[in-house]
């Protein structure tokens, strides 16, 4: 089996994964932001997910992999959503721990080490460390719809979570892959990784506006939570058991 490494020729511990779609001139600041928070304090590696980009990003992706060797390309022929994305990027992840942020610059990376340390911090129990928000830039309504559909959530799910949404999420690989996908996961992380009896980390980080140009997921994509999706989630958790303690018999 081959082993992937990093520039500095060691196998990743952490995997920073991007979701993107249309944000070509992000691309370059953010990928400098992101090395200069985690050069010399873990190895890691930066996956670009390109969610079926009509613009420049996958040339300006492709363009600055020529001289960054931690830096990896993914893309979606068709825009498939965050959730979707996100997924693809954990999925091609080398790192035992993946910490993602949303690719407008609207998350600081300068956040990444306190949320991957929190993990690793946290050992065994903690499984995923969750951005919390504060100072948020979005329009008035933006910030009202997102602050009713916290408060739905949270009085039915009761997730401890005030900002589900926060795309600056660390969180162990093996955790993520076991849970139950649909689009719409990254939303219900807390809940979902609750279910499986892990405990969540809370870090406030602080909103900034985004680098350049403008939303390119949605309304509904990227705020408002679907009723279906609700009572889904709400149902798992109910339905779930205990795992049981399964002991092999040798002899």
């Amino acid at each position: 089996m081959s082993v992937h490494l990093t520039s500095s020729g060691t196998t990743p511990a952490v995997s920073i994964v991007v979701p993107v779609r249309n944000e070509a001139d992000n691309v370059a600041p953010l990928i400098a932001e992101i090395a200069a928070a985690l050069d010399g304090r873990w190895a890691y590696e930066i996956v670009y997910v390109d969610d079926g980009s009509t613009d420049a990003t996958p040339q300006r992706i492709a363009a600055i992999r020529q001289s960054r060797e931690n830096l990896r390309q993914i893309r979606h022929t068709a825009s498939s959503g965050q959730s979707a994305a996100v997924r693809s990027g954990v999925r091609a992840a080398r790192g035992a721990i993946v910490a993602t942020l949303d690719g407008d610059g609207q998350n600081n990376p300068a956040f990444l080490p306190d949320l991957i340390a929190a993990v690793e911090q946290g050992g065994a129990r903690v499984g995923l460390a969750a951005g919390q928000r504060l100072g948020r830039k979005d329009t008035g309504f933006k910030k009202i719809q997102s602050r009713i559909a916290n408060k739905v959530r949270d009085a039915i799910l009761r997730d401890g979570t005030r900002d589900s949404g926060c795309g600056l999420k660390a969180f162990r690989r093996d955790v993520y892959l076991s849970l139950p996908y649909f689009d719409g996961l990254h939303r219900f992380m807390p809940a979902l990784v609750r279910r499986e009896g892990f405990e969540i980390a809370f870090v406030d980080v602080t909103d900034r506006p985004r680098l350049s140009g403008v939303s390119n997921y949605g309304f509904f994509d990227r705020l408002w939570i679907g009723i279906m999706d609700l009572v889904g989630v709400w149902w798992l958790i109910r339905r779930k058991k205990s795992t049981p303690i399964a002991t092999e018999i040798a002899s």
